[in-house]
């Protein structure tokens, strides 16, 4: 049997924010599985700021989407036929054939998830990567301490609000940055010790009057001007989590660079970057610590969902351009 699956794929490299023109919309014929091999309607797709890395021909820590061909990124799905050992009709899993309605997988990177734990859509959330990149920062990289003071930039996106809720459930105090009076009623919803708009107050300034004494841990996912102003909060033997710069990602030139890194050396500061693919060993127990907060209703989440595959594109604009409150996702199945 065949059946029709809309599938996107990259036909132009973007120059600053990716424009319509450089995606494409085909239709293609998606067959019966082979043996090894099992069929997946998908039911959301998920659209992430590292991808916008992957839309340039430079290096990267993940390969480059090559041109005319369909592009890739986590997505959640029911299994609709299988003839591979391990995976049955009707399973749920979570794999990275996204951008596509139908998506045929040997199995690698495929996982069973269930349905009755959280809502499907939660683990390309919470439950998902962006959760395990919340974790890894928090716990590995950030090497959070009882007591510590945390600021988590971009804290009402998927991985910046799980950051900072992990942190005070292991005992630190919390403060976030937003881009909008909305997210930063959601940072306190969801138990902020300290939240601000950006855009209404300087880092600067919000950092003195929320941190007066300062800051231990700066979980960076934005780079730029609040990076630097981070420099400047952080006490000595402070820690820098560098998760992401997505405030660049667009730039069609080179931005300088902090004007305070002399701050690195006089406050003996540490500032590591991570990829969360490197820490594959650490999956368990983040899983075993998710499950836990979730039912105990610790680890909370919003989603902002856009309807329908031929809306990939805006919904992973909007993304770069912070019109999401916590993950980003789209609908592309019926049974989602």
């Amino acid at each position: 049997m065949s059946r029709t699956s809309r599938e996107w794929r990259l036909v132009a490299r973007p120059n600053g924010v990716p424009a319509d023109s450089d995606f494409e919309l085909a239709e293609v014929e998606v067959g019966d599985p082979e043996d090894g091999q099992i069929l997946v309607r998908n039911a959301f797709i998920s659209v992430d700021p590292y991808m916008r890395g992957r839309m340039s021909d430079r290096r990267s820590y993940v390969s480059p989407y090559r041109l005319g061909e369909p592009m890739l990124g986590g997505a959640v799905g029911r299994v609709a036929a299988s003839r591979l050992e391990g995976f049955a009709e009707d399973d749920w899993v979570v794999h990275g054939r996204g951008w596509r309605e139908w998506a045929l997988s040997d199995g690698r990177g495929v996982t069973k998830v269930d349905p009755l734990l959280a809502p499907l859509s939660a683990y390309l959330g919470a439950l998902g990567m962006p959760g395990f990149t919340a974790w890894v920062g928090i716990h590995d990289i950030g090497e959070l301490r009882e007591g510590d003071v945390v600021f988590v930039s971009a804290a009402a996106g998927a991985v910046g609000s799980a950051a900072g809720q992990m942190a005070r459930i292991r005992g630190a105090r919390a403060i976030g940055s937003a881009g909008t009076a909305e997210k930063v009623a959601w940072l306190r919803e969801l138990g902020f010790d300290g939240a601000f708009d950006y855009r209404e107050t300087p880092t600067r300034e919000a950092l003195r009057e929320l941190a007066p004494d300062g800051i231990d841990v700066y979980f960076d996912n934005v780079g730029g001007e609040t990076l630097e102003a981070a420099l400047g909060a952080l006490r000595e033997h402070g820690r820098v989590v560098a998760c992401g710069s997505i405030s660049r990602y667009n730039d069609t030139e080179a931005q300088p660079g902090p004007r305070n890194l002399q701050y690195v050396v006089t406050k003996r500061l540490r500032i590591q970057g991570f990829i969360v693919g490197d820490h594959s060993d650490r999956l368990p127990a983040f899983v075993a610590d998710a499950v836990t907060w979730v039912r105990d209703g610790r680890l909370r989440w919003r989603e902002t969902v856009v309807d329908g595959i031929e809306q990939a594109p805006e919904a992973f604009r909007g993304l770069l351009q912070g019109e999401n409150v916590g993950k980003m996702l789209v609908r592309v199945g019926p049974d989602s």
